[in-house]
């Protein structure tokens, strides 16, 4: 089976200009069909800022209003995203920018208002791998921005770790998927103050173990329960760390199995 490099990066690489040349550089690089899949929330919050909005945060999670989907929508979707697009270009790979709504190629569910409203934000219950692969075999690298839609036209905010890890599972239908998580860490790290602690395995009683140990806790939780979630419904590896993983010489990061 053919391999499907889907990549996610995080904010932090896309908010500084150097770190994402460069990640660009090593994703252009990637032998064969690729995807790309990108958030944005740390440029978001700051054109709120600029214009006046306040971030609204409920039990530590963000809540997405009607103004907050427009700035994001307006970010996610235009200003990063097409950065990307157009860099991408620079480097000879025919990337196409993409939402959820683009093809209807992810559609998504509003989340519950109970116990907590979130307002317009979105869990992933379709992908079409018909529509995406339909790019991929037309020689388009798809870029995905952190934006889905719910059939009905009404945008929603979606997870972008989820959006990649649910592009993986679809994909693996006809592809070996292959999903990377790039951050600014090296991988998962078994001391948070030491960077270059890195668990460079980890399956599923491991996983349980740190769980219980609080060494895995925080940001991390939802990244690795998309992990797994991967590699029970088809995808092939999952791995996390910096951009450095993409390069064959590199092997500190953490892979993910069951």
């Amino acid at each position: 089976m053919e391999k499907l490099s889907i990549v996610k990066i995080g904010g932090n690489i896309i908010e500084n200009e150097i770190a994402l040349h460069t990640f660009l550089q090593l994703f252009s690089s990637i032998e064969g069909k690729k995807i790309l899949v990108h958030g944005g929330g740390k440029r978001a919050t700051e054109f709120a800022v600029k214009l006046g909005l306040a971030p609204k945060i409920i039990s530590g999670r963000r809540l997405t209003d009607a103004q907050s989907l427009e700035v994001i929508t307006m970010v996610y979707g235009g200003l990063v995203n097409k950065n990307i697009v157009a860099k991408l270009q620079a480097l000879k790979i025919n990337a196409i920018g993409l939402s959820g709504a683009d093809a209807n190629s992810i559609r998504a569910k509003k989340r519950p208002i109970t116990p907590i409203d979130f307002g317009f934000v979105g869990d992933v219950k379709e992908v079409s791998s018909n529509a995406i692969d339909a790019l991929i075999q037309a020689s388009f690298t798809p870029v995905f921005c952190a934006i889905t839609h719910d059939g009905n036209g009404q945008l929603l905010n979606t997870n972008a770790d989820t959006i990649a890890s649910q592009i993986s599972i679809s994909m693996s239908k006809s592809y070996a998927t292959v999903l990377y998580y790039c951050f600014e860490l090296n991988g998962v790290l078994r001391n948070f103050n030491d960077k270059t602690s890195v668990i460079q395995h980890l399956n599923t009683t491991r996983y349980q173990g740190l769980l219980k140990a609080g060494i895995i806790a925080d940001g991390m939780l939802p990244k690795l329960e998309n992990c797994f979630d991967a590699l029970k419904n088809g995808v092939a590896k999952v791995h996390i760390g910096n951009t450095e993983m993409l390069t064959k010489e590199n092997d500190n990061f953490t892979t993910i199995t069951l």
